[in-house]
């Protein structure tokens, strides 16, 4: 059996990104959390996190933690449905997901931040790329994940939410620039292009789509806001989700490649299915609110 004392340290550890922050909320020393923290690596065998600014958790920990908020979840559940644990459930509830960050820059917050509010609902985001998003499931990183892929880790759901519409998007100077006799697929894949990440595989795939199979120049920029920044400036073509670009296409900063080539990528929610009664609200509401933001899959 866990001792909760010792994983809620942990969770206290890593959530307030240090000892001295988790002893506060804890109302213990900064000695004392250390000391559980010490003892739980003692119970498990081996560390369960790296000490550093901030304490990162180790693959187990990241397991452990995973745990603790599954049970936090249905003590909730409980606290809920009995009267005399229910002021002990007062305080806000924390949900750890993963999420790429175009639907974090996009979409994510006017379909959740009613749900938040209503049920003193706290969120740790962690940022990931769609294609990648759902290692954090499968190491027990996180409870729920917005991804790309469809299949569902053992233990968990998979729920398609939509597609975000993708257009491959230019400044008018980079136009008159690389593209001064017109757009082909020669052409755009002689130009520089921006591209989120190493394990970003979008423009690989669309330019796969035009009849491109092969390496291509492009700028590296793991940052939604700065990826619009850096095409809107000159520096390189890229594929900028529709709901994002469409202030900027209005004011004519940016101008449409391809109009009739945009790229869909569906989305997915996994969620833990022992996440209790918070989590399947969470999803319930996501499906109700998304399909208003995303396009339809298929359409």
């Amino acid at each position: 059996m866990f001792d909760y004392k010792l994983l809620a340290a942990l969770a206290a550890v890593v959530e307030q990104t240090g000892f001295e922050r988790a002893a506060l909320a804890l109302g213990l020393s900064q000695s004392a959390v250390s000391q559980r923290i010490k003892l739980l690596e003692a119970r498990v065998g081996q560390p369960v996190l790296l000490r550093g600014s901030p304490p990162r958790p180790t693959e187990v920990g990241r397991r452990l933690l995973n745990h603790v908020q599954q049970v936090r979840l249905l003590e909730r559940d409980i606290q809920g449905q009995i009267p005399a644990l229910m002021e002990a459930g007062t305080g806000p509830e924390r949900l750890r997901i993963a999420i790429n960050a175009d639907s974090l820059a996009t979409w994510w917050a006017p379909a959740i931040s009613t749900f938040c509010s209503a049920r003193n609902l706290v969120l740790d985001l962690v940022v990931e790329d769609q294609e990648v998003g759902l290692k954090r499931m499968r190491t027990g990183d996180v409870a729920a994940c917005v991804c790309g892929a469809a299949k569902a880790v053992s233990g968990a759901r998979s729920i398609a939410l939509g597609a975000m519409r993708y257009r491959a998007l230019a400044s008018p100077a980079y136009i008159r620039r690389y593209f001064p006799q017109g757009v082909d697929t020669v052409t755009l894949a002689k130009s520089p292009a921006v591209v989120f990440g190493p394990d970003d595989s979008l423009q690989h795939r669309y330019l796969e789509s035009l009849g491109f199979d092969g390496a291509f120049p492009y700028h590296l920029c793991p940052s939604s806001e700065g990826f619009v920044r850096l095409v809107a400036n000159g520096l390189g073509w890229g594929l900028v989700p529709e709901l994002q670009a469409q202030e900027a296409l209005a004011r004519g900063e940016l101008v449409e490649l391809l109009p009739e080539r945009p790229i869909d990528v569906p989305l997915y929610w996994h969620h833990w299915r022992t996440g209790g009664e918070l989590l399947e609200a969470l999803t319930g509401e996501l499906l109700r609110t998304a399909g208003k933001l995303l396009v339809a899959t298929g359409s």
